[in-house]
């Protein structure tokens, strides 16, 4: 296989250079409803059956039930409604294809806590043979009459893990092992479940290492590598097929001296890891005869992390694809006929972001499943005919959004003060402008992740749709654009990473976009932490903040007893990312930086809302941040949703909650004097 450089899309670099006050396609005259952007998807989950003879989908009916509905590729006209459920009872999370006759989803259980509570279940494409698999309350335990079990449903200890590759009807699960100090797992172990008969059987035989975590899975489904943390330290194990023994291949510091992290095997039993070549993440292959990784990579995406996942041919073993992430997505092909078929799709669907993905047998497969996307059009699935080109739409997930009431999307870099280039996304509303107008500067949270791409963004278009500049800027310390970048954000909390989001605002006004006297910011999360920095450290730029699940003080996120943090993140990964409560220097800091501590100083509007059921950020840092600024500022609203946890589960939650928004925003942003 040839190294591949991959450089970012030239439609990408054609939109950059459109002015923002362009006009744009003709607009309604009234923006589209909340509901539009925050309701759930209309359709989702889609994915073919392992030789494409038929298509799965979770799609809301009108009676507003969500279904699990198969189609037959050769004639959709022929639909199957295997499953049903009502919202206020669960939602779909997942849905996989078992082999061509059967199919496996798992359910968000809506009516019991709030993070878990996954129920798995099986059934044949013509709704026989229904089974419950795993069940997600943890009150269910698997009762036993003498030497028989009376229920083979596995407990809430058991999750889906992934299906396998030889046309069986069994699936991977892991079971979960707990030390009695953490919330979450310490451990797991790797099982094939049979979904018919429930009968639970050994992916191997032996010991594991310690902290077994992360599984990666052979062509022939057999567990090769698994990844640790153990005090601090990241570890990859590899063993051979039939081996009981494992070997470490890897063993770093977490996130400082990692050579490598393994990623996925092709089909021909080659490993293939992320490594950093020339101060950015590539993928390279790696031999596990010799245990040495080529010197060159496969794949590199100059000026970005590699991050992507592959498509296999699993009956010709052969890695064909990768999709791919730069400043949008993309997919490089190693295989001639996928390349041919990517062109005539992308010729068919102009315009737009086309990722083709197939089923296990994708080479031989009469049909492709198309995710089309682009800046101005939410995710639409397309089936193509391979035989005659046929291009046929199956459905968007957002219907009532059409392309014209959105604003185009652009991927820019700014130069922050001490002169590091930070990326950015910024949305413009539809239409022309008459000049500068009101702004967000719309945070991630993580924060150490990569926050956008180019694609539609739901929270960022709808902003856009109300009239505002949104600018999403990836800060130091956001994965995705180098290690440099990333490890320029440790221990920067309310430092140079808040400094980047007030020079964000300040390189928009000077773009002509942004009237300065209308700027605000807001997030969730991390992103509800830099709201209230930016409040507090630049009232002069931010006039208004919303934030959501934010963290309020530093020091609580390592002393709450509350928090689903484990020993393990407390001890190490916090510790480096973060700051150490026990160094004085980071101690300081804490105190520096904790808008908790520094509450008094935050005197324009703010809109808060919390879970009361949040694990993450538990609810003491909203109660405790409310009690301390209404003390000192009148125009503060809170609100406290007594079902939601981290983020907001319920349909109805999230579209109030962004009712709020827009109605809080406009308000004290868009019509502020």
């Amino acid at each position: 296989m040839r190294r591949h450089r991959f450089l970012r899309p030239a439609l990408l670099l054609c939109l950059a250079a459109l002015s923002p006050f362009a006009a744009a396609a003709d607009t309604a005259a009234e923006p589209p409803a909340v509901a539009s952007f925050f309701q759930r998807s209309q359709i989702k989950l889609v994915t073919l059956s392992p030789k494409g003879g038929y298509v799965a989908m979770a799609t809301m009916l009108p009676d507003g039930t969500q279904a699990l509905v198969i189609r037959n590729t050769a004639d959709l006209k022929q639909v199957k409604v295997v499953s049903r459920v009502a919202p206020e009872t669960g939602v779909f999370y997942a849905v996989h294809w078992i082999n061509e006759n059967r199919i496996g989803f798992t359910l968000k259980n809506m009516r019991l806590a709030f993070e878990t509570n996954l129920d798995e279940f099986a059934i044949d494409r013509d709704g026989a043979n229904h089974r419950h698999l795993i069940n997600g309350n943890w009150a269910h335990q698997q009762t036993q009459t003498g030497s028989m079990l009376t229920s083979r449903v596995l407990t809430a200890a058991y999750a889906f893990h992934g299906t396998v590759n030889d046309g069986s009807d069994d699936i991977l699960v892991k079971k979960f092992r707990w030390n009695n100090i953490d919330v979450g797992p310490a451990s797991s172990r790797l099982y094939r479940l049979n979904t018919r008969t429930l009968q639970l059987s050994s992916t191997f035989e032996g010991t594991q290492p310690e902290a077994s975590d992360q599984w990666i899975t052979d062509a022939n489904d057999v567990p090769r590598v698994v990844l640790s943390e153990v005090k601090g330290r990241c570890i990859a194990s590899y063993r051979q097929p039939d081996a009981t023994a494992w070997t470490e291949i890897d063993n770093g510091v977490c996130f400082e001296n990692r050579r490598f992290a393994p990623l996925f095997f092709d089909g021909a039993d080659t490993l293939y890891v992320k490594a950093v070549h020339q101060g950015y993440a590539a993928l390279f292959r790696y031999d596990l005869k010799t245990m040495t990784m080529d010197k060159e990579p496969t794949v590199e995406t100059q000026g970005y992390d590699f991050n992507g996942s592959p498509e296999i041919d699993y009956p010709s073993k052969r890695l064909i694809g990768i999709h791919l992430e730069t400043d949008a997505d993309t997919t490089v092909w190693f295989n001639a006929r996928m390349k041919a078929d990517q062109a005539k799709i992308d010729a068919a669907l102009p315009d737009a972001i086309n990722t083709v993905r197939c089923g296990a047998d994708c080479l031989a497969s009469p049909v492709l499943l198309i995710e089309s996307a682009s800046d101005r059009q939410p995710p639409q699935y397309v089936l193509y005919t391979r035989a005659t080109g046929a291009v046929i739409g199956l459905g968007s997930t957002h219907p009532d959004l059409k392309p014209a009431q959105m604003g185009p999307r652009t991927f820019h870099h700014y130069t922050a003060r001490d002169g590091r280039a930070i990326p950015a996304y910024v949305t413009m509303p539809a239409g022309p402008a008459s000049g500068p107008r009101p702004a967000v500067v719309l945070v991630h949270g993580g924060p150490y992740v990569r926050g956008a791409s180019w694609e539609w963004d739901q929270e960022a278009a709808f902003l856009a749709s109300r009239g505002y500049v949104v600018i999403q800027p990836e800060f130091r310390g956001s994965t995705g654009f180098g290690v440099a970048h990333f490890e320029a954000g440790w221990k920067q909390w309310g430092g140079t990473m808040q400094d980047d989001l007030a020079d964000a605002a300040l390189w928009a006004v000077k773009q002509g976009w942004v009237d300065p006297k209308r700027i605000g910011i807001m997030g969730a999360s991390y992103g509800g932490y830099a709201t209230l920095m930016g409040l507090i450290k630049d009232p002069k730029i931010f006039r208004a903040g919303v934030e959501w699940a934010g963290v309020t003080d530093i020091k609580l996120m390592f002393t709450s007893t509350e928090s689903d943090a484990s020993q393990e993140d407390l001890g190490y990964s916090m510790r480096t990312l973060i700051g150490d409560p026990d160094a004085e220097a980071d101690a300081a800091m804490f105190l520096r930086n904790s808008p908790l501590l520094r509450a008094a100083e935050l005197k324009q509007p703010l809109l808060m809302a919390h879970g009361a059921a949040d694990l993450r950020v538990p609810l003491a840092h909203a109660s405790r941040f409310r009690d301390a600024v209404k003390a000192h500022n009148p125009n503060v609203t809170s609100i406290i949703y007594n079902d939601e946890g981290h983020g907001w589960r319920n349909e109805q939650t999230n579209i109030a909650f962004w009712q709020q928004v827009e109605t809080f925003l406009d308000k004290n942003l868009k019509h502020a004097q």
